[in-house]
């Protein structure tokens, strides 16, 4: 087969990519995925019952780029939807991220007064500040909230997730877990916060609706890559794997799930509960808050963090270690090297944490800056 551009990975970057090339430079773009569906971990689906669910996991939109909100307005209609989340602390359903909201309804009045007045004084309202960072307060009642709130929310919820002490990772994950000095329950505070209408996967489609690409499906690269005769490739697969290991395997964290149907709804207050101290899951998510779906039944996912293992199971986080981070340098100079023949993106292609709509923007700008000029190139 020939085309002039190969995608490996039919996830959020390769889909934007493909749409991207087909649409402004009328490109033959051949996009290939192993799994059966397109859309990556972003694939939704309804369930046997006719629930629209998230296959692997919730996927929740917002973003305050204007420019990725515009663009992917083009594929689809959305309704507005805040997340909010809830995490079981001693029995009760506090709000996440923790707040003053969470303060008062777990300590006695004026116990949480003292704590709020020296929060605000320290900090100032509306101000977010990382568990690790108030750990170090001299003030012993905030240092005391800290211990708290590091002990009873974070701590045992991040052995889960990531199998590591939380000192261990890079300090751009545990910025994401803060204290937050206001009384807004919703988990984001994004200017854009909404769900696609048809869901994420039926947004997909509509952007690879185009006839100058070709979607591959239930194929791994490998197996077919003799067979296909390209101008250019863009990897979003594993960077590791693209490179045979050569530097060192790159560690990631995967997800199993076990999803419950349930006959009245909801069952839960939010769309999603954390269980950072019971049981040896996560979170659990109700899909119907997502999806507003008139309805009277309901599903009910529960999430296992586990280890990767190739072909077993699928790679979802890259894990943010110093250590980790090293081996990616290396495989990142070993990539530069193969461009513009070669371009590696997205969260595995790159390994980086990108949410959905940071993948996007990564996207569009890798797009602009450097693919779009090889496009150009490639012209006829």
């Amino acid at each position: 087969m020939r085309v002039t551009w190969c995608i490996v990975g039919a996830g959020i970057t390769g889909v934007t990519l493909a749409e991207r090339l087909a649409r402004e430079f009328g490109q033959r773009v051949l996009l290939i995925d192993r799994r059966a569906h397109l859309g990556g971990n972003c694939y939704d689906a309804y369930d046997a019952r006719g629930v629209l669910i998230h296959r692997y996991g919730p996927h929740i939109f917002r973003t305050s780029d204007r420019q990725v909100w515009t663009y992917l307005s083009s594929f689809t209609s959305w309704r507005p939807y805040y997340h909010r989340v809830r995490a079981v602390v001693d029995g009760q359903q506090i709000p996440l991220p923790f707040n003053l909201n969470s303060l008062h309804m777990l300590f006695p009045e004026d116990e949480a007064r003292r704590a709020t007045q020296r929060l605000l004084g320290a900090y100032g309202f509306g101000a977010s500040v990382p568990i690790l960072q108030l750990r170090e307060q001299e003030d012993r009642v905030l240092r005391d909230l800290a211990d708290f709130v590091y002990e009873k929310v974070y701590y045992r919820y991040t052995l889960k997730q990531w199998s590591c002490q939380p000192e261990a990772l890079s300090p751009s994950v545990t910025a994401r877990v803060p204290i937050v000095l206001n009384r807004d329950d919703r988990y984001f505070h994004d200017a854009y916060q909404a769900m696609p209408v048809h869901g994420y996967t039926a947004m997909f489609q509509r952007m690879l609706d185009h006839p100058k690409i070709h979607l591959m499906l239930n194929t791994a690269y490998r197996s077919v890559a003799e067979e296909i005769a390209c101008d250019h490739l863009i990897y979003t697969g594993c960077l590791d794997e693209y490179f045979e290991g050569r530097h060192g395997l790159l560690p990631y964290r995967s997800l199993r799930f076990r999803d419950t149907p349930v006959e009245q709804s909801p069952q839960q207050p939010v769309a999603t509960v954390n269980y950072p101290n019971e049981y040896d899951f996560t979170r659990t998510t109700e899909y119907k808050h997502l999806t507003a779906q008139p309805m009277p039944c309901s599903t009910v996912q529960a999430e296992y963090p586990e280890a990767y293992v190739p072909g077993e199971n699928e790679p979802y986080y890259p894990i943010p270690r110093d250590e980790h981070e090293e081996t990616a340098q290396h495989y990142r100079r070993a990539a530069a090297v193969l461009s513009p023949r070669i371009f590696f993106a997205g969260r595995l292609g790159e390994y980086r944490y990108y949410s959905m709509d940071a993948a996007v923007a990564r996207a569009l700008h890798l797009f602009q800056e450097e693919i779009a000029p090889c496009a150009l190139a490639s012209a006829p």
